[in-house]
């Protein structure tokens, strides 16, 4: 691209920033004073995306000037500043023609920084991010586990309000506050959320077809086999066949909210278990759908009681706090230094939630949105934006779940973009969802997995879930996160020196 021809798309583009300065810094002025700098760059940074800039980006690399590639936490400068070089590179300088009050990249990194010790509290190990940890249910009666876990890098401690009882978190936050004592180090609380448990219901045990056949509690599925899914909480059942094995009338099972069942329509696609079992809409009544099997197929799946249902297509009429939720909030608000928001879709949500935290006292407490379905990634500018009028906000990057709300193959490229807009936003957000899964389930990492382990380590904070190995997945995670630190912030290469660089050269020179 010709200097004139970039120099006026970059021109254009500095016009726009100006053009909507003012209203950037009303919405600035919306939300706590801590966060005043970030919401505009954030509005910038929506902005500067808003363009196609691949022709710009490539124009003004190929001039030497980079400013453009990693604009997200300081926007306006970013621009401002390729400019200049720009103009300067053909021997005229450039000056905006109004003052703009604009962070640059050292004031960038200190409100990341500082949001991010706000809420996760100090790190300070070589390891960039922090470290959370599921909290499995021995956890709450044994406090070795949890002394080893913090020994081996653990600085977030999460607790699923879904599973166990008060008794035992209770448990774990004592072996929490004990292991606290006896390394000398803290650990955050982080208490998440039930939100809408949208799962199947029970399934009985069922006879073997053959005798001496072990009894199974599952409902097996192939593609083009039906399912009735009713509103009521009955327990499954499997298909009906006839003397030839041919299915007569279909297998069915309850599910754990009624709306699925009032809110699907015809066409809608309906996953279980984690995206396994992907199945459409065909006839929807009163009190029950019924879903086909769809997809390649080549063995049966089995639906079993408790999986999770997701509804990609569905408009789900649920509150984003539960009856549960607000039963546990008062002993989660007394116990969390963090409070993990399940189900958030839209910004009404995050206001329900404070203003039930005001009701008790509790206004300051840091707040996670779990980013898990369709509405809360096409809303998170606008849920930022929201959470950002209280004083300590994260974003959790569940990726199970949203690669299955919005398909597999975009799972990569939706993580990046949440990523992008939190940093330019500078909240901090966890990577979740199967990190090193392998690992702690079986001891033994999977190539892959360490891959994406260090992927993760562009986060502020990087969460495991439980596992009978779990304490050696918290080292090795610490480990992967030490050397990844030397190399990475963010989406940004350190260049830290080689070793591989200085031991080949002398090799080539010697050619």
């Amino acid at each position: 691209m010709k200097f004139t021809k970039l120099t006026k798309k970059l021109e254009l583009l500095h016009e726009r920033l100006l053009a909507r300065d003012s209203a950037f810094k009303k919405i600035g002025e919306s939300v706590h004073k801590k966060y005043r700098s970030s919401a505009v760059n954030l509005c910038r940074y929506i902005l500067l995306r808003s363009f196609d800039l691949r022709k710009v980006h490539s124009g003004l690399a190929e001039c030497g000037i980079s400013s453009l590639s990693s604009p997200e936490k300081y926007v306006y400068r970013n621009v401002s500043d390729a400019l200049k070089l720009l103009y300067l590179l053909q021997g005229r300088r450039w000056k905006s023609s109004k003052k703009v009050m604009a962070i640059g990249f050292k004031k960038s990194q200190q409100l990341l920084r500082k949001h991010t010790d706000d809420i996760f509290g100090k790190n300070k190990g070589v390891k960039a991010s922090h470290i959370m940890v599921t909290l499995p249910t021995a956890a709450g009666e044994d406090p070795k586990l949890v002394y080893d876990l913090m020994k081996e890098g653990m600085d977030i401690a999460r607790i699923n309000l879904s599973h166990d009882d008060r008794q035992i978190w209770s448990g774990m936050i004592d072996h929490i506050k004990k292991a606290e004592k006896e390394l000398n180090r803290n650990c955050k609380i982080y208490l998440d959320l039930s939100g809408p448990k949208i799962r199947t219901g029970t399934v009985p045990e069922f006879e073997g077809k053959k005798k001496k056949k072990k009894k199974k509690s599952f409902i097996p599925l192939i593609t083009g086999d039906h399912l009735i899914l009713h509103r009521d909480a009955i327990g499954g059942y499997q298909a009906s066949e006839n003397g030839a094995g041919q299915i007569v009338s279909p297998a069915g099972i309850g599910v754990s909210l009624p709306e699925i069942v009032d809110n699907t329509k015809v066409g809608d696609r309906v996953f279980f278990d984690d995206g396994k079992i992907e199945t459409v809409v065909i006839n929807k009544g009163d009190d029950q759908i019924e879903v086909k099997v769809t997809g390649e197929r080549i063995k049966v799946e089995k639906l079993k009681a408790e999986k999770g249902i997701n509804v990609p297509d569905t408009e789900l009429d649920l509150p984003a706090l539960t009856a549960a939720d607000l039963h546990n909030l008062a002993f989660a608000a007394d116990h969390a230094d963090i409070l993990g928001y399940s189900f958030v879709r839209r910004p009404s949500d995050v206001l329900i939630l404070h203003k039930e935290l005001e009701k008790i006292g509790k206004k300051n407490l840091g707040i996670v949105l779990k980013i898990e379905n369709h509405e809360a990634f096409y809303n998170l500018p606008e849920l930022l934006l929201t959470a950002m009028r209280f004083p300590k906000v994260g974003v959790m990057i569940a990726r199970g779940d949203l690669a299955v709300e919005l398909g597999f193959s975009r799972i990569s490229e939706v993580q990046e973009q949440i990523m992008w807009l939190c940093e330019a936003a500078h909240i901090p957000v966890i990577w979740a969802t199967q990190v090193l899964e392998n690992y702690a389930k079986t001891g033994r990492a999977s190539r892959a997995e360490v891959t994406d382990a260090a992927m993760a380590a562009r986060a502020e904070c990087v969460m495991l879930n439980k596992g009978p190995y779990i304490v050696k997945t918290c080292n090795l995670l610490k480990e992967i996160l030490v050397k990844m630190a030397q190399h990475q912030v963010k989406k940004k290469a350190k260049l830290r020196p080689l070793g591989l660089a200085k031991s080949s050269l002398p090799k080539i020179l010697a050619r």
